[in-house]
């Protein structure tokens, strides 16, 4: 026999007696776990008990998994494989809401080749377990809390198809390895703090359909190794970090790609990047927003004239794109497009060739900031894109003119937002005649005159014509008929006097909003049965009481009834509240109805401003969904509840002006998210507790004036980097002034910067039985807060984000003040008056140049006032009176500007604008009359000789031309009339905007 075939044939009979062999094997070992009675082995099923105990389930989704049942195969979320024995296959708890840590028992699921733990809160790190399942080709750990890196055994796993590590906590870098698992076909890594550089070797994994890198902290250039990835299909690079592209040819190779995103990713240096998405024959959707496309030089060569291409939607959102861009982008459309976003631009027109693409749907052109008349805009969308148009939005831009009746034609219109422009005149009768119109927003525009009885014809669900000049309805009986409508905005327009009983007849509205429309009435007893979810009636003069809300609004989500004369107890309300607002009002009694909403949705809480009394009840528990707790200038009283520390979101807290006593809870620190702090004008006591500078780090307000507070200011209040208002100021503190509160950052740090007192919520009434808005409704609050303010206590609102201050009044502080309090560069008001502080004004108090209001009086301050302080020009108030200060009074323009009562009580002051002269003063004054006269004079000499020839000269080089020149003369004399009359207008106006801006 030939060698070979000896060989050949032995090998042979090897690998039969290797197959007989495992075969006896398996079935010795079905035998041995019963797995031919259809039960998973003993081994796997432990396993995922083992895996429960680690686990907490508050919905219970692991419920079927229990000890007693010995076929795991069974469980929900288990999935086995005859053809493996019965071994399970397939493990998939996504959105189970399970916590906790992934065990390492899930390593005995040798067989599993699909597992999908996303959705869940699991902690920790990816387990090194994982590493060992070498079957495993589906592997989803997406949204939880995972942290750590990417583990390297995640490379051995050869056979893998499937990768989701999105969603997590994940840092350091993409590993290379990643590289090497060539049968991926699916990779996402979305939403993770990954960073550095997207390592080369992804393109290494050509069978890969998706990939999804979005949402990280990366950073370099785009790999040109993506052009190796010939298959893919869907690819996700929208906000990876910040990354470039600096040659865009690798993208013409992706020939099957479908889907492209991109946000946020340069492409300053991508020339002829038009060229290469125009060769993706497949490409339909694709998002290019902050891509940075305006800077690009040559964005297309002329080697094309026409499109033939493929794309659906196309986002070119947020490029600071001028109408230039027209031109590149006409090769990017076709009959094709459905959906063109090109808002946050600065586009002045649109192309008749877009009004030309016979599938256009939606044109979203909104926050552009050329001018561009609304008229001349809808004549260009006049093709036939008539025939299919359908959402319009062109808000928070720069439309002028008209809404022409031609608005007819768009006869597919559903969707039109105008808010936030200049369009003016009357609102065209046509618009409510639109047939499959659902959605009419035209808010703060300039629309006036009556409201057409043509609205009455309308089908829309969603009707806002707030912040308009409108002057109510021409026909009630027409309003009346709009029976479609779900939501309707009429505030700032005017309704009023009376209460607008047509509202009644609407029998399918959930939202109404008419605020501030000058209705001056009680509200009729049948509007409280109607099925609101949304009720704003705020800022009128509504009166009367408000029926119990418990049952007739059930299922509410926002009341608002504020700035209005509404009487009587506060009554029983919805518990489905998320925002409640009656603030302002004439409201009296306790305030027990806080403990019937127990659904715990609340958010928004503002009562105050009305004549309630009472104790805050002890039934705070449920509202940990709280954002903002308003219960100022009321009568209220005792102690604060302990309940109040499990309000764990909530971010302000104002318990201004009542009778609040005793000392703060300690349960208080567990607020953590708490930025707004205003406990002022109460009788609480106690030390200044230490857990608010080590446990509420995002405060920027903290407000304990006018309290029984005493002890020593804690130092570990320097710990607060964000505050920006500090006022411990009419209490009973001693000791010294912490000279760390240098480490106050925000008082410190120069720049712009995000103004914290304006708090926005997303509002869940963006939906509509068969209509979705594109962007949710915001609500917002802002903080307000009562500020000592130049000797005069003052509200501060929408301003308060940028006011800096620190006020220490009317307490029992000792020391010096600290020179460490000059380096707060920022700082606007100061005020350490009414103390027992001694020694000198700190030299370099003058590098404060900031500070418009300086108040250091009835203190015990020596020495001379710092030569420096003649430096802070911006000073509008200034008080040092009643100290032991001596010397000159610096000489500067704002010094000598004040008041002499701003020194008075300073015996050894002198100089301007004290009457009191300084020694020497009257030495000094001959001996400039004496020494300085002749030279002086000399001077003036001279200046009124080159004064009067050069006036002569051009007196009548001027005076000549206009007297030869008749029509040159009028000119010249209308001209310097009007001249004279603009520069002196404009001169008082702008004295005045100065003083009023400078010195509130």
């Amino acid at each position: 026999m030939h060698p070979c075939v000896f060989i050949i044939f032995s090998l042979l009979l090897a690998c039969l007696q290797n197959t007989t062999a495992n075969q006896l094997v398996a079935v010795e070992e079905r035998d041995d776990n019963s797995v031919l009675s259809n039960k998973c082995l003993d081994k796997e099923r432990d396993a995922l008990l083992q895996f429960k105990a680690n686990l907490q389930d508050p919905d219970g989704s692991l419920s079927t998994w229990r000890p007693e049942d010995d076929d795991c195969c069974t469980w929900e979320g288990v999935t086995c494989d005859n053809q493996t024995g019965h071994h399970v296959t397939e493990l998939d708890i996504s959105l189970f809401s399970l916590e906790g840590e992934i065990s390492h028992s899930l390593v005995n699921l040798s067989y599993m080749n699909h597992l999908d733990l996303s959705g869940n809160s699991f902690h920790g790190t990816i387990p090194t377990f994982i590493g060992s399942m070498i079957l495993l080709s589906y592997l989803d750990l997406g949204q939880n809390n995972l942290n750590g890196t990417i583990p390297t055994f995640i490379g051995s796993m050869t056979l893998l198809r499937h990768l989701d590590l999105g969603h997590n906590n994940l840092n350091g870098t993409i590993p290379n390895f990643i590289g090497s698992l060539t049968l991926l076909r699916f990779l996402d890594l979305r939403y993770n703090n990954l960073n550095g550089a997207i390592p080369k070797s992804i393109g290494s994994l050509t069978q890969l359909r998706h990939l999804d890198l979005s949402h990280n902290s990366l950073y370099g250039t785009i790999p040109p190794q993506f052009g190796n990835l010939t298959n893919l299909q869907e690819l996700f690079l929208a906000l990876v970090g910040r990354c470039r592209v600096e040659n865009i040819e690798w993208l013409s190779h992706l020939s099957h790609l479908e889907v492209l995103e991109m946000d946020e990713i340069s492409l300053a240096k991508a020339n002829h990047w038009v060229n290469v998405i125009s060769s993706l024959r497949k490409l339909s959707y694709i998002r290019l927003e902050g891509c940075e496309l305006s800077q690009v030089m040559y964005p297309y060569s002329s080697s094309f004239l026409n499109s033939s291409s493929s794309i659906e939607s196309l986002f070119l959102g947020n490029n600071n794109l001028t109408s230039s861009m027209y031109r590149w982008l006409f090769p990017l459309t076709s009959n094709k497009l459905r959906f063109l976003y090109l808002y946050g631009n600065m586009l002045d027109r649109i192309p008749k060739y877009i009004g030309n693409l016979c599938s256009l749907e939606r044109l979203y052109f909104y926050n552009n900031s050329a001018a561009v008349k609304f008229p001349d805009f809808l004549n260009n969308l006049s093709g036939c894109t008539l025939l299919t148009f359908q959402d319009l939005s062109i808000r928070r831009s720069q439309f002028t003119g008209s809404l022409p009746d031609d608005i007819q034609n768009f006869s597919s219109l559903s969707y039109l937002d105008l808010e936030d422009n200049q369009i003016n005149g009357t609102i065209s009768k046509n618009l409510w005649e639109l047939p499959w119109l659902e959605k009419i927003d035209v808010s703060q525009n300039h629309f006036s005159g009556a409201i057409s009885e043509n609205i009455g014809k309308s089908k829309a669900l969603y009707i806002n014509l707030s912040k308009n000049p409108l002057q109510g309805v021409r026909s009630i009986d027409h309003m009346s008929k709009l029976s479609y409508v779900e939501h309707i905005d009429l505030s700032s327009c005017k309704l009023g006097p009376h209460f607008p009983k047509w509202i009644q007849k609407l029998e399918r509205l959930t939202r109404l909003d008419i605020s501030n429309t000058r209705i001056s009435d009680t509200v009729p007893p049948e509007f409280w049965n109607m099925q609101l979810l949304f009720l704003n009636l705020s800022s009128n003069n509504i009166s009367g009481e408000v029926p119990d809300l418990s049952a007739s609004f059930f299922g509410t989500q926002m009341i608002d009834l504020s700035s209005n004369s509404f009487n009587g107890p506060i009554p029983h309300l919805p518990s489905s509240l998320t925002s409640l607002n009656l603030s302002r009002n004439k409201f009296s009694g306790g305030i027990s109805f806080l403990c019937q909403i127990v659904d715990g949705l609340l958010e928004f809480l503002d009562i105050s401003h009305n004549s309630l009394t009472g104790q805050l009840p002890d039934c705070l528990w449920h509202f940990n969904q709280l954002k903002v707790l308003n219960l100022g200038d009321n009568s209220l009283f005792g102690k604060l509840p302990i309940s109040v520390g499990s309000l764990i979101n909530l971010e302000v807290l104002y318990l201004y002006k009542n009778n609040f006593s005793g000392q703060l809870p300690l349960s208080l620190k567990n607020c953590t998210k708490l930025n707004f702090f205003d406990l002022g004008t109460n009788r609480f006591f106690g030390n200044v507790p230490v857990w608010i500078g080590e446990n509420l780090s995002a405060l920027y307000v903290l407000i304990l004036r006018s309290n029984n507070f005493y002890g020593t200011i804690p130092l570990q209040l320097c710990k607060l980097p964000n505050l920006q208002i500090l006022d411990f100021s009419r209490n009973n503190l001693h000791g010294s002034i912490p000279s760390c509160l240098n480490n106050l950052t925000r008082m410190a740090q120069e720049g712009f910067l995000a103004p914290p007192n304006v708090h926005p919520y997303t509002s869940t009434f963006g939906s509509f039985s068969n209509f979705i808005l594109p962007y949710p409704t915001e609500e917002e609050y802002v903080d307000h807060a009562m500020i000592e303010w130049q000797g005069d206590e003052r509200e501060f609102t929408r301003n308060l984000g940028l006011l800096k201050s620190i006020d220490l009044s009317s307490n029992n502080l000792t020391g010096h003040i600290p020179y460490e309090l000059t380096n707060l560069h920022e700082l606007l008001a100061l005020n350490l008056s009414r103390n027992a502080l001694l020694g000198e004004i700190p030299q370099q108090v003058g590098e404060m140049k900031k500070l418009l209001a300086l108040d250091l009086s009835r203190n015990s301050l020596s020495g001379g006032i710092p030569s420096s302080m003649s430096q802070m020009t911006s000073l509008c108030y200034l008080n040092i009176s009643s100290n032991n200060l001596s010397g000159r009074i610096p000489t500067s323009t704002q010094l000598q500007s004040f008041q002499p009562s701003s020194y008075d009580g300073n015996a050894g002051l002198c100089g301007p604008p004290l009457s009191r002269k300084c020694p020497g003063d009257e030495d000094l004054q001959v001996s400039k009359s004496d020494g300085d006269e002749e030279d002086t004079e000399e001077l003036w000499g001279w200046f009124y000789i080159g004064g009067a020839t050069g006036f002569a000269t051009g007196f009548w080089i001027a005076c000549g031309t206009l007297l030869l020149n008749r029509h040159g003369r009028r000119a010249f004399f209308h001209f310097y009339d009007s001249f004279r009359d603009w520069v002196y207008l404009e001169v008082v106006l702008f004295i005045a905007k100065l003083r009023r801006i400078a010195c509130m």
